[in-house]
């Protein structure tokens, strides 16, 4: 299989985005967003997949951590959407629940080429760490749209807002490490032969 690694840069008026990401390594990090439970929850997802990631974003944060928060969701998903080129060899479904104390998340994923994001995640608080909760949902929704993949991320249960969105993000995590990871056959998992804006496989 080649090397499945992509380099982003997005630059808006509102934020400016450097990234690189390695489908294959070790999950190895370097995330500077100006956020610190951003920076928490990209971490926990390429660590959890085994992605190396460095990302630095600077944004307008005198503003909100809207625009921030949202590129750079969109970077990574472009980014794992160009790593994986045609999605030929992989195992294109994913799935797995992820504990966190008293919290228990559940994700599914499907690398379909045709961008969906049903997240209910329940938090109550309005911000943790400097993240708008309202943020942390559309952090997800926002991956599966630029990553050209259908997302189911839910949270069964739990107390803690911290935990439940953390669990959310590491079920996301080995959902898309399941999803990615090699098939051994070299074809794409697909009845139409695409995963490229497929509307029916």
């Amino acid at each position: 299989m080649n090397p499945r690694t992509a380099t982003v840069m997005r630059t808006t008026r509102e934020t400016s985005i450097r990234m690189t990401l390695d489908l294959d390594g070790t999950g190895k990090t370097s995330i500077k967003t100006g956020i610190g439970f951003l920076d928490h929850l990209l971490e926990a997802l390429a660590r959890h997949a085994r992605f190396d990631l460095a990302l630095i974003c600077e944004g307008d944060l005198q503003v909100d951590d809207h625009h921030t928060a949202e590129d750079c969701a969109l970077a990574l998903g472009e980014a794992i959407d160009r790593a994986l080129g045609e999605r030929r060899g992989v195992h294109r479904f994913g799935w797995a629940l992820a504990p966190l104390d008293e919290a228990l998340a559940r994700a599914v994923i499907d690398l379909s080429g045709r961008p969906f994001a049903d997240v209910s995640l329940g938090l109550s608080r309005e911000a943790i760490g400097g993240l708008a909760c309202e943020n942390i949902p559309h952090l997800l929704r926002s991956l599966a749209t630029a990553g050209q993949l259908t997302l189911h991320v839910d949270v069964l249960k739990g107390d803690n807002d911290h935990h439940r969105a953390e669990a959310a993000f590491k079920a996301t995590a080995l959902a898309l490490r399941q999803a990615v990871a090699p098939s051994g056959f070299d074809d794409v998992p697909s009845t139409k032969g695409t995963l490229r804006g497929a509307i029916h496989e």
